[in-house]
């Protein structure tokens, strides 16, 4: 039988092998934390999506409604309400220069 002989380490190597577990847990760790930051933003800007399509969908129906009430023929109805008379004499013509 061969007797085992029993590997020493000096100190400067027990240090180097310590900080290279130190070094590969902190890459794992940082790793993890940053893909969960990364995961929590894409979260925040799919919501954010959606309250942007939502806002969109609201001023395109304002949008409409103005461009109902702005409408020649709605002006006209409500000019006659209040007795107003469409006169093309009226109507200055504004041309830029």
């Amino acid at each position: 039988m061969k007797k085992k002989t029993k590997i020493k380490f000096f100190k400067i190597e027990k240090l180097l092998f310590l900080t290279m577990i130190c070094l590969v847990l902190l890459i794992a760790i940082s790793t993890v934390f940053t893909k969960a930051t990364l995961s929590r933003t894409n979260i925040n800007v799919e919501k954010m999506k959606v309250v942007i399509s939502k806002q969109e969908s609201i001023n395109q129906s304002i949008t409409m409604k103005i461009n109902e009430l702005a409408s020649l023929t709605n002006i006209q109805t409500i000019a006659k309400e209040y007795g107003l008379n469409y006169n093309n004499d009226n109507i200055l013509v504004v041309k830029d220069n």
